[in-house]
């Protein structure tokens, strides 16, 4: 097994990269890529761990680009050397994410919810901040039984704490990844909100301006979905790739290993899609 799709806590996960690399080797896998959002703080760490291990790691990130209606976000594999470019993208996400946290954080006091939005950051241990350490502040102050009702009352999209993120553009994002020795890839696509019908177009011009990959198969999808995805990457001339979107205690539904349907990720799409890629850079 293989894993293209996962977190740390350097963002959103509850694994630091140490132990996020040690639970990829008792799950069996054999790559395991991480791909935090707007960070690639835990790539050294995870590195040195799988090189002790003797697992295949790939550093990733994800980014968060600017698209209505849905969300688009972007996969960029094999970042040895982030450059300036990138690290400059970084710095305007997270000052982005800062104000959406103060924002959410202020949704939540003017609801009569006593929020102490340093307890929310103290539960991202130093990582990134995001809706699952606000999901964990509701549920630990009693406001919730669970994160799932967290984000299903209050900070899904179009629910009253929920806040647009601050994004980039597809082509800062793409040109950043490659100017560090990148690869851009187009994560869940599905989460686009487009119908199929528009879909092949957008993939198109996505293509077009320089990405090499779909994530044809994640955990949100179904199977069918998935194939019709993996099949809609060979037509478009791209490589598809497979991931869980781990966030270990922030997702518990998410497993390291296992996408859609619960499948196991095989290593085809490394042996036949990112591996060969990333060696031909």
């Amino acid at each position: 097994m293989i894993d293209l799709h996962a977190h740390s806590n350097a963002s959103d996960g509850s694994l630091s990269p140490r132990e996020l690399v040690d639970h990829a080797r008792e799950r069996g896998l054999s790559v395991i890529a991480l791909t935090d959002h707007d960070t690639v703080d835990g790539n050294a760490e995870a590195a040195a761990r799988a090189a002790e291990l003797g697992m295949t790691f790939v550093p990733g990130i994800e980014l968060d680009i600017e698209w209505k209606p849905g969300e688009c976000h972007l996969l960029g594999y094999g970042l040895e050397r982030p450059a300036a470019v990138l690290v400059d993208l970084i710095r305007r996400l997270i000052a982005g994410r800062n104000e959406r946290n103060a924002e959410i954080a202020g949704r939540m006091r003017g609801a009569g919810i006593d929020i102490d939005l340093a307890r929310v950051e103290a539960l991202a241990g130093g990582g990134t901040v995001g809706r699952p350490h606000f999901a964990q502040f509701l549920v630990e102050t009693r406001v919730v039984k669970t994160r799932q009702q967290a984000f299903d009352r209050y900070l899904a999209k179009d629910r009253p704490y929920y806040v647009d993120r601050v994004g980039i553009t597809l082509d800062e994002g793409i040109s950043a990844i490659r100017a560090s020795g990148g690869i851009p890839v187009l994560a869940h696509p599905l989460s686009l909100y487009v119908s199929w019908g528009h879909l092949g177009g957008i993939i198109d011009s996505f293509r077009e301006r320089g990405i090499a990959g779909l994530e044809a198969w994640h955990p949100a999808a179904r199977i069918v979905d998935c194939e019709r995805l993996e099949a809609l990457a060979r037509e478009k001339g791209l490589f598809a790739t497979a991931g869980s979107d781990f966030h270990g205690a922030a997702r518990p539904d998410r497993k390291l290993g296992r996408t859609a349907g619960r499948r196991d990720i095989d290593d085809r799409f490394w042996t036949e899609g990112l591996g060969p890629a990333l060696a031909r850079r």
